[in-house]
């Protein structure tokens, strides 16, 4: 069973960046495609961006195309969702996400393997 820990949330202010990496253990990381998910307080969790296993595919919800780019490194078990240009409706618990097969996982209830979270809030 893979382990996924994200690290890197925290608070910024409307129109910052931060960088989220989530570490994966196992041998079984480059075989797999992987995802961000969000979850906002009394709202479902929903994609933010996938990747297929060779990062040569990557999908973006609508909301955050153009200002989150997502990638992988299978050389070190590591994803990354880098966030510019954010806004107050991206605060969210950011989960890092593996999928059930090469392509990117697209909705949560296919996920295989969960991080625990992290915390970004974006003051306006």
């Amino acid at each position: 069973q893979v382990q996924l820990v994200e690290s890197g949330g925290g608070l910024v202010q409307a129109g910052g960046s931060l960088r989220l990496s989530c570490a994966a253990s196992g041998r079984t990381f480059r075989f797999y495609g992987m995802g961000w998910f969000r979850q906002a307080p009394g709202k479902e969790r929903v994609l933010v961006a996938s990747i297929n296993l060779t990062g040569g595919v990557t999908k973006y919800a609508d909301s955050v195309k153009g200002r989150f780019t997502i990638s992988r490194d299978n050389a070190k078990n590591t994803v990354s969702l880098q966030m510019n240009s954010l806004k107050p409706e991206d605060t969210a618990l950011y989960y890092c996400a593996q999928g059930p097969s090469p392509t990117g996982p697209t909705i949560a209830t296919i996920v295989t393997a969960w991080g625990q979270g992290t915390q970004v809030t974006v003051s306006s």
